[in-house]
């Protein structure tokens, strides 16, 4: 009986999905987000374009650094919770290394990581229900940040996807899984979830238990990566179409 108090006070103290703490911040970033990509997308030279969302990139890079700091120095830190190993935080941390160089195969990867990965985090929350925390504005800054980050690059540079693509990102994420089991087992975490599922609603909770979810969710990912790569690919059977006639 306590454990199942104890869960449900964990609970609620959780962004609760469709609430106003969960919908304002996407908002605000669809409209942000938004006017930010369109100007830059009409306006300015490539040098100007490039170093706007350098700037960007490395102020989200900052967030997690910032937060990372601020939880050591106050003697919370966890090395089983708070790595920054997660993905999101991960792709937070690592994101100015492609601001900076613009490099095609990096954009192959993050395109499918972010919008496959980070949006989900951004419907299904699993961040703490309050404003004054730190955790809270971290959390969505990195999160909606990278999906801007990844948006600018596709709309603002012209990058596209491939088919190769997604098998490229598809196959960096087995990498990923791989590193992140080795880690889980150093620490004794739970890095990707690999370990247990969040305790907050997501898709992982339509899989199945540990550790069916995770075989579950091998089995799916590639299809999930191809149905993001098919409006690009719809997109540009279109335009090929067009052309000819």
């Amino acid at each position: 009986m306590n454990l199942l108090i104890c869960n449900a006070i964990f609970l609620l103290s959780k962004v609760v999905i469709g609430s106003l703490l969960h919908l304002m911040p996407i908002g605000l970033a669809i409209l942000a987000g938004g006017l930010f990509i369109n100007y830059f997308r009409n306006n300015g030279n490539s040098l100007q374009q490039k170093r706007v969302i350098h700037i960007f990139a490395c102020f989200i890079s900052s967030i997690v650094i910032i937060n990372d700091t601020y939880k050591i120095s106050s003697g919370n830190y966890n090395l089983a919770t708070d790595l920054p190993f997660h993905l999101c935080s991960l792709l937070g941390l690592t994101i100015p290394l492609f601001t900076y160089y613009k490099k095609y195969w990096m954009y192959e990867i993050l395109l499918f990581w972010i919008v496959g990965g980070t949006l989900q985090a951004v419907i299904t929350p699993d961040v703490v229900n309050d404003t004054s925390s730190l955790d809270y504005y971290r959390y969505w800054f990195v999160h909606l940040g990278l999906l801007i980050v990844v948006f600018y690059a596709t709309f603002v540079f012209h990058m596209r996807p491939v088919f190769k693509s997604v098998v490229k990102s598809f196959l960096a994420l087995q990498v990923y899984v791989i590193a992140m089991v080795l880690i889980n087992y150093i620490f004794n975490s739970n890095y990707f979830y690999l370990n247990e599922k969040p305790v907050t609603a997501s898709l992982l909770d339509y899989f199945g238990e540990w550790p069916y979810y995770i075989l579950v969710g091998q089995l799916i990912i590639f299809p999930y990566f191809v149905l993001i790569y098919l409006p690009f690919y719809l997109k540009s059977k279109t335009k090929k179409k067009t052309q000819v006639i």
